[in-house]
């Protein structure tokens, strides 16, 4: 029998050598205990314009024959809709100093064509824009993360979009939205004044930018009620003198410093590392440096603290995720890449930390939604694939809002050398629906683990969700095999209550 069918009839025993319990891990809670809300956007998405990201990924058109609402995607809409994505961020990313919102407005056939010199030097057609964004996140019942243009754009620009986007009464702009087919003004959740001012948005100093965010931020104006949080571009390092210099510099008109990382196996931009047929050296390298963001969290949190010891300044982790060498047969532009059980366990790990953090991390964005590095969606002209990532987003939906327990955790090391990580991490809390959820995910490739919870305040008997795991590293879902991988029914008596090897485990305590 194939694993998930061990998994799913409950035959997967100690026997089995993922099942092997070289890991104790000890779990210690009170239910009574309520930490800060896990945010819903801690589990938004990130859609650039590069690669087929928006273009074919999302934007079809009306006149494609896959199957489509206005122009988008049947196919990656439900899918979408199914993990409930909570927010969307757009039009990048480093695009975002590049476009000029004018450009994605009115009769798409009389849009102009720009070159995309970010993203491969494409042509890019501006047929996907600010109504066909905001058209999007509503169908999908997601709020919108718009990111203005610093780098190459004007004040003037900037304040245009968004009372173009806003407007309630009868300016010019607002009409003019009116005429383009938009009666109701847009609602903008976040709005990102300029993106990576320290590279590609403009090779800033935090000071620079500082005075500039406060220029901007003055002149965007919305009506009384609606303005979105503002969003100032931070660090990406484990140096936190972005955060530093933006909270202590920036008095007003900032919600939130936004924070990088990327997980790069090999930490080497010019070989990252393989996306498949990788080896367990490079599965620990992925694991060790996915883990780094904990300590640039705490310590980014640390200088917020500092400077903002009322917590009014939260920090975004607005792009995250694993990059990989481009595949040979690949536009290297394109950062298409394939998706593991690998990056599903990357993608859990974040989640726990990010939870750990709930308090200022408040809001992320995986890098990104369809075709782009860590996917949650694959497709080839009509078809469509949904990756491990995108299983893991689906079983840990239920911590959206959900209301956190603290917890104390014991456990072992995986690891080797001066590489180690925890062999297992986990995340506790109280779902909307009153629910208690224990999240669990082990790091080690090779051994299983055995959890034992030590619960105050409520009689607990039995862990009833779903498990994600495979017998091979690499394991994923292609075109060809579109559910080799997918999540398995998991129920375990908490007397004799066991994970295995690299896997993802979502439960209900009963």
């Amino acid at each position: 029998m194939k694993l998930k069918s061990l998994i799913a009839a409950g035959v997967l025993l100690a026997s089995s050598p993922l099942m092997a319990k070289d890991h104790q891990v000890d779990i210690e809670f009170n239910v009574s205990n309520a930490g800060p809300v896990i945010d819903k956007d801690i589990y938004g998405q990130f859609a650039e314009h590069l690669g087929r990201g928006i273009y074919e990924g999302v934007w079809v058109g009306e006149d494609s024959d896959i199957p489509n609402t206005r122009g988008f995607r049947n196919d990656v809409l439900n899918a979408l809709k199914e993990i409930k994505v909570p927010l969307v961020r757009w039009p990048g990313g480093c695009f975002a100093d590049e476009y000029h919102w004018r450009e994605g407005i009115g009769p798409r056939n009389e849009r102009p064509v720009k070159v995309n010199t970010h993203w491969g030097g494409v042509e890019e057609p501006n047929t996907f824009g600010t109504h066909e964004f905001f058209e999007f996140v509503e169908l999908l019942g997601a709020d919108a993360y718009v990111n203005g243009n610093l780098g190459s754009g004007s004040v003037r620009e900037m304040a245009e979009w968004v009372e173009y986007m806003t407007g309630e009464k009868g300016s010019t702009l607002a009409n003019e939205r009116r005429a383009n087919g938009r009666e109701e003004p847009f609602e903008i959740a976040y709005f990102g004044i300029g993106n990576e001012a320290w590279g590609c948005g403009g090779h800033m100093r935090p000071e620079y930018y500082s005075d500039l965010y406060k220029q901007y931020a003055t002149f965007l104006k919305t009506p009384h009620g609606k303005k979105p949080k503002f969003v100032a571009s931070g660090g990406h390092s484990e140096d936190t003198t972005w955060t530093d210099v933006l909270s202590a510099n920036i008095e007003q008109n900032i919600d939130g410093i936004s924070y990088h990382y990327y997980t790069l196996p090999s930490g080497d931009w010019d070989a990252k590392g393989r996306a498949i047929n990788f080896t367990e050296d490079e599965w620990l390298a992925t694991m060790n440096r996915t883990y780094k963001i904990d300590g640039y969290i705490r310590d980014n949190v640390a200088v917020l603290e500092k400077n903002d010891p009322d917590g009014d300044v939260k920090l975004y982790v607005d792009e995250w995720g694993t990059w990989y060498d481009p595949e040979p047969e690949r536009d290297p532009g394109f950062l298409y890449q394939q998706n593991t059980l690998r990056d599903a366990v990357v993608a859990a790990v974040n989640f726990n930390i990010f939870h750990k953090y709930a308090e200022r991390v408040t809001m992320t964005n995986i890098a990104q939604m369809v075709n782009v590095l860590q996917a949650m969606i694959l497709t080839d002209k009509e078809k469509m694939v949904l990756t491990p990532t995108y299983h893991t987003y689906g079983m840990y939906k239920v911590f959206q809002d959900a209301t956190s327990i603290p917890f104390e955790i014991e456990t072992g090391n995986y690891g080797s050398g001066d590489k180690s990580v925890p062999a297992v991490t986990a995340s506790v809390a109280r779902g909307t629906d009153g629910k208690l959820y224990l999240a669990l995910v082990n790091l080690d490739p090779k051994n299983g683990a055995s959890i034992d919870l030590d619960v105050d305040g409520a009689k607990l008997t039995k862990a009833v969700g779903h498990i994600l795991t495979a017998n091979e590293l690499d394991a994923r879902n292609t075109f060809a095999a579109p559910e080799q991988l997918q999540p398995a029914a998991f129920e375990a008596s908490l007397k004799d209550f066991d994970i295995p090897a690299k896997s993802v485990v979502v439960v209900e305590l009963k």
